[in-house]
């Protein structure tokens, strides 16, 4: 029996990979998800090219496109809980490898969230998630610090 050959995925779907392996992994998975931002990513870039915007204009469009419902990350939703909540606490320069640190540990608040759904920040999920996180942060700053 032949194996059913994948195509090769194009600087959008590479882009667009690498981005979701590192901000939702669970989406990573998604071939076809991959597949069909990819394609209106190429897609995007063409009509605007067609349309007379330039190569850079174009660029933007298309990777508009590709990420459309992808900026909200476990990362941003925790340098926003950090900055917002634990100014005080966390200061500017601690911010980014207290962020590094606590990620892989508060990890799980997120699994039950899918980040990806259009407009999340808007969400009452996001609202939830929101607290939980920031409870997650208080109980191990009260047991550890910040260090």
């Amino acid at each position: 029996m032949k194996k059913k050959e994948q195509p090769e995925l194009s600087y959008y779907g590479l882009y667009l990979l690498r981005y979701l392996l590192e901000q939702h992994s669970r989406k990573a998975k998604d071939l076809s998800f991959i597949y069909s931002r990819e394609q209106l990513a190429a897609e995007t870039f063409e009509q605007a090219r067609l349309e007379g915007h330039s190569v850079e204009g174009a660029q933007e469009l298309a990777m508009d496109a590709l990420m459309k419902g992808l900026s909200t990350t476990c990362w941003s939703i925790l340098i926003e809980v950090l900055e917002k909540e634990f100014a005080v606490e966390v200061d500017d320069e601690q911010r980014i490898p207290f962020a590094e640190k606590l990620l892989p540990l508060v990890k799980p608040v997120f699994e039950p969230y899918d980040l990806t759904q259009p407009e999340f920040e808007l969400s009452p999920d996001y609202v939830q998630l929101y607290t939980e996180l920031t409870g997650a942060v208080v109980l191990y700053i009260e047991q550890y610090g910040v260090q």
